[in-house]
């Protein structure tokens, strides 16, 4: 078939594509920046187009038989996000309808429809409602919480129990949810190409256990080998407990507000419909779909990460900080070197080439690393020239690696927390390359940020310097090519 993704950019549409197009179907991703999905689905067309602008999605839609509605506003507005969700979804569903597509795919949230609804659940059915305004079929999956990296609300309920080790929480925690993996989430979207539909249909999804948020965070901690205390505080308004959320955890308030009012009504499959239309997808319970979520930074493959969901290119040319849960050290230059040398430059670092500075410090970081029982830099490199997504560099694996354009190492030294390091280059104007180069590290508990702190101050020695002999190699590089 040939089908549209919207929301290319998020954790969901992000996974969805490759999905889709391994399956043999023509997939055109839609995004707002077609410049953040250059090079990163290999045979997939993109098209830039606004929600609210009916002439790009009209041109979107040209052609295409089935389009996914994967996008939401809160994340995107401080305003009335389900306003601008309603708006969305009507010029979408009337674009859809005149662009001769069969059929829309939604995916919203779970809940009963009445006055206990919350706003936030209110406003995922009313865009499903809003999409069958034009007349095109709707298929609308309906979730609870999605067990993922990206998922605003796994997250939040991650970040809290990896904070806190005594947990003061509202009395929602007592709220019956129904968790779903995402990888079965997916599993449903994508099968749904495949069922004969020509109605509009709502089908209830979730995974095999049915828990209170307590009970979810009680057995991540576990998952997590964390020792952790829960404690039911009865005067926590969804104002303070929003306000608590954004001063603990990586999620505004703003976000964390209309999710926690989501988080007091019960969100549990009532209707057996996704069971009978799709017999093959048997989901997994809570704690499986946890340690997938966990295990996504040791997969290799074109799973979407923390990277994909957010643009990194919003930070600050040099940036040392907090943003959306991850400790980051940013640095970026520009050079007049060609992007070629200076990916060339990056993507040969380590093995006998070493790191361009201070490789004494790296090789002392390797061997404190073989003295706790880990890898060290003794592995080196397959080959000192080339590079494919798999290989080790010393204690680092190649995660992500798009030539003359991006390279993500993935650490495998023993950390208290998750760390990568990603180089990217992209052509400027008047001859100009921009290099950024940029360390992630997601810790683990309190001794993560303590360990985070206590080597803050080697980075601008070690990353500032690097970055700065990254560009001046691709610099002697172009130089000598040109003499």
């Amino acid at each position: 078939m040939k089908v549209l993704v919207s929301g290319a950019t998020g954790y969901i549409g992000g996974r969805l594509i490759p999905r889709l197009a391994e399956a043999g179907h023509t997939v055109r991703a839609l995004a707002r920046d077609s410049g953040r999905l250059a090079g990163r689905f290999e045979g997939v067309e993109i098209a830039e187009g606004d929600l609210f602008d009916r002439e790009s999605l009209l041109a979107a839609l040209d052609g295409i038989e089935v389009a996914y509605y994967l996008v939401h506003s809160m994340a995107k507005s401080s305003g009335d996000f389900a306003k601008r969700d309603l708006e969305a979804a009507k010029i979408f569903s009337e674009a859809a309808r005149d662009a001769g597509v069969k059929r829309i795919v939604y995916l919203g949230g779970l809940g009963v429809d009445g006055p206990k609804l919350s706003r936030h659940l209110r406003s995922r059915h009313d865009t499903g409602k809003m999409l069958r305004f034009g007349g095109v079929p709707v298929t609308e999956f309906r979730a609870a919480i999605i067990v993922g990296s990206g998922s605003a609300s796994f997250e939040m309920l991650r970040y809290l129990t990896e904070r806190l080790p005594v947990m003061v929480a509202p009395k929602w925690v007592s709220t019956r949810c129904q968790p779903i993996a995402v990888r079965d989430v997916l599993s449903y979207l994508a099968a749904e190409l495949e069922r004969d539909s020509t109605e509009h249909a709502i089908v209830e999804i979730g995974g095999a256990d049915v828990l209170s948020y307590r009970q979810m965070m009680m057995r991540y901690a576990s998952i997590r080998g964390l020792k952790r205390k829960l404690l039911v505080v009865p005067f926590f308004t969804p104002r303070l407990s929003s306000a608590w959320i954004h001063f603990v955890t990586p999620i505004p308030s703003s976000i964390a507000r209309p999710l926690i009012d989501g988080l007091r009504s019960e969100v549990i499959v009532r209707d057996d419909f996704a069971r009978r239309a799709f017999p093959k997808i048997v989901p997994v319970g809570y704690d499986d779909a946890v340690r997938r979520a966990l295990d996504r930074y040791s997969t290799i493959g074109p799973e979407t990460t923390w990277f994909d969901a957010y643009d990194v290119r919003k930070l600050p040319g040099n940036f040392t900080g907090t943003e959306q849960g991850m400790l980051i050290d940013r640095r970026e230059a520009t050079t007049h070197a060609p992007a070629d040398k200076v990916f060339a430059s990056f993507a040969g670092l380590g093995g006998k080439r070493g790191w361009l500075y201070a490789d004494w410090l790296w090789e002392l970081r390797g061997l404190l690393d073989r003295m706790v029982g880990g890898i060290g830099t003794r592995r080196g490199r397959r080959s000192e020239t080339t590079l494919r997504v798999g290989d080790a560099v010393d204690f680092w694996r190649v995660e992500a690696y798009e030539k003359d354009r991006l390279l993500r190492l993935r650490a495998e030294m023993r950390l208290p927390g998750y760390a990568w390091l990603q180089f990217e280059v992209s052509p400027l104007r008047d001859d100009e390359t921009c290099m950024r180069q940029t360390a992630f590290f997601e810790p683990r508990g309190i001794f993560g940020y303590l360990y985070w702190f206590c080597v803050l101050p080697f980075h601008e020695f070690i990353f500032g310097n690097m970055a700065k002999r990254v560009v001046a190699d691709a610099e002697a590089a172009g130089a000598s090519e040109r003499g």
